[in-house]
């Protein structure tokens, strides 16, 4: 018996050709992404040079590499032993902020002043539950300082202590994110609070999108207080994103409201740098309504090294009514490295 099988059977399997490339061409300078170096095009083919900044640079960058693993284990440690399960959530958020600033004013010499700022976020498998524990609690900040927050540099600032606290996550309805921390600032004696959140995202209509998030707290010794904070956003043309806030809040040890209106607009100029202009406007409610300060500022921010080492460049004027509204001006530099295993890759 003979069987023919003709060339065009459903039985042949179709050839496919693949093109294979090398390692070599993969891997080709003009095939890796920008961000991929911290050089200029027409230096690929430089010879390194040895200097003071490369050694302390390359100081940095091992740093990076060994302690990022470690913070990132910290936290998924924690995770596992609390939760009695073997394994642990993604995109856990623990980080560890480290920096230097110094900021010029008029007639002051520019000074250094060291930064530390961490969090260690521990959530369990199970139930939607957190351990958080943070350097500072932005509640107890006061407004105006929350607002110009980056304009300052660490002797400016106020001392909040390290919280530790149980939060609770939940959701109202389909698109209200509920949040309840019942907790202590770690100090002597301990202050308990207790602080509920509600935050809620939306597209208005096409273009605006907006975000709204009201929050109350009760600490034992600084009472209760409440923030309500609203943001509307949209886009303006040639890559520049516009902001407009405002915010309310009630100080209950001044049985008074303080206010914010900010207005900002944004634009990323390169895969490194991003600017961002803010103007702003700040009220008090006691004697009666009253501007307390305004001010201006512009941040340039830019990234020197893959995703957790940059530097910020802010000139700033405020206007305080303490001081007639007369103008003061500074220069703040600031350097930040990030020590975390989850990073926003957006900047």
């Amino acid at each position: 018996m003979l069987i023919l099988i003709s060339s065009n059977s459903y039985g042949i399997e179709p050839v496919f050709k693949v093109q294979e490339h090398s390692v070599t061409d993969a891997l080709a300078p003009d095939k890796l992404p920008l961000s991929f170096y911290t050089f200029d095009p027409d230096e690929y083919w430089a010879e390194p040079r040895d200097s003071y900044w490369m050694g302390f640079s390359n100081f940095i960058l091992r740093q990076e590499r060994i302690q990022s693993p470690k913070v990132q284990s910290l936290g998924n440690w924690a995770d596992r032993t609390l939760s009695g399960e073997a394994h642990n959530l993604p995109n856990n958020e623990s980080y560890l902020r480290v920096g230097f600033a110094t900021e010029s004013e008029y007639g002051d010499p520019a000074q250094f002043e060291p930064e530390v700022r961490f969090r260690l976020d521990i959530p369990t498998t199970k139930r939607k539950l957190r351990l958080v524990i943070e350097s500072e609690s932005d509640e107890l900040i006061p407004l105006e300082e929350r607002q110009r927050y980056r304009q300052l540099t660490e002797p400016d600032r106020t001392d909040t202590q390290t919280t530790g606290a149980l939060r609770y996550l939940s959701q109202i309805g389909d698109a209200i994110n509920l949040s309840n921390d019942i907790g202590v600032r770690l100090r002597l004696p301990p202050d308990a609070f207790w602080r509920a959140t509600a935050e809620k995202r939306w597209k208005a209509d096409a273009d605006w999108a907006m975000r709204a998030q009201q929050r109350f707290y009760f600490y034992h010794q600084d009472g209760w207080g409440a923030r309500t904070w609203l943001s509307a956003s949209r886009d303006v043309g040639n890559g520049w994103r516009f902001w407009s806030s405002s915010e309310l809040e009630w100080v209950h040890r001044d049985s008074q409201f303080v206010a914010a209106q900010i207005f900002s607009t944004g634009k990323r100029i390169n895969n490194r740098s991003t600017l961002t202009p803010r103007i702003g406007v700040l009220g008090e409610s006691k004697p009666g309504w009253r501007t307390t300060s305004a001010f201006a500022d512009l941040t340039w921010r830019y990234r020197l090294h893959s995703d957790w080492l940059f530097a910020e460049v802010i000139p700033a004027l405020t206007f305080p009514r303490e001081e007639s509204f007369k103008d003061q001006g500074s220069v703040l530099f600031r350097i930040e490295m990030f020590f975390s295993g989850s990073i926003d890759r957006d900047f």
